[in-house]
């Protein structure tokens, strides 16, 4: 990353406790972790190492135990609820492994929905042209009118990709994305995924526990036991 530039991600040693049974579970241990705009990085490592925290900790779900947590320049510790739930919809993109689509919304509508918590200054013209633009870009342009249970798993996930995309986020989570996917279709929707946030010159931070997918990030970190190491190698 360019040191020169400034980050949308900024994690400044952030630890992560929960109590259990009375005692400290420590999940995160002093992590850092700096992403510059449009840069996209992958976190591997083994379930319960901590990775699934460390977005939920980025996206303002969950809150450091200590440590700073800066997105897009905003310390998160200082933001209530309400100002978090605001930030959220300008700011983030997520895409889940379970697709959580709405079943009785249409494509167009699933991503309209979400443009519309975005932006609710758009007119409802706006937000299907934009909404149909989006699902275009990541090739369903004509898949509009059908619901979740009429495409695939694949195609589902492409919408659920136009979704968070749709508001041209500064940052994207990818929890996992290709996780219900088989190896082909999910490397097709990773590829996308880049492709767009490049385009969009949205930051990535990618969850996968694919080390090939994972290789096509600009830099990669694995996480053990709570602790962040950078693993890019040399290409």
């Amino acid at each position: 990353m360019n040191t020169t530039d400034t980050p949308i991600v900024d994690a400044r040693d952030v630890t992560y406790s929960l109590e259990v049974a009375g005692r400290p579970l420590h999940i995160l241990k002093k992590v850092s972790l700096r992403v510059a705009p449009a840069e996209v990085v992958a976190i591997v490592g083994p379930s319960g190492s901590g990775k699934t925290s460390l977005l939920m900790l980025l996206a303002g779900l969950e809150r450091a135990t200590s440590g700073l947590v800066s997105v897009k320049g905003q310390d998160l510790s200082k933001l209530g609820e309400d100002e978090l739930a605001r930030f959220r919809r300008k700011t983030l993109g997520i895409v889940f492994q379970s697709f959580h689509l709405i079943p009785s919304l249409t494509a167009l509508d699933n991503v309209g929905l979400a443009l519309e918590i975005a932006n609710p200054e758009l007119s409802m013209s706006q937000v299907r042209e934009k909404a149909a633009a989006a699902l275009e870009a990541v090739g369903l342009g004509q898949r509009l009118d059908h619901r979740p249970s009429a495409i695939s798993g694949g195609e589902q996930q492409r919408v659920g990709l136009a979704r968070a995309m749709v508001a041209n986020p500064p940052l994207l989570l990818a929890d996992e994305p290709t996780g219900n996917l088989d190896q082909t279709t999910g490397a097709l929707v990773v590829e996308l995924m880049f492709d767009l946030a490049r385009k969009q010159g949205t930051a990535v931070v990618l969850i996968t526990h694919d080390p090939h997918l994972a290789q096509r990030a600009d830099r990669v970190f694995t996480m053990t036991s709570g602790e962040l190491v950078e693993t890019t190698v040399a290409r």
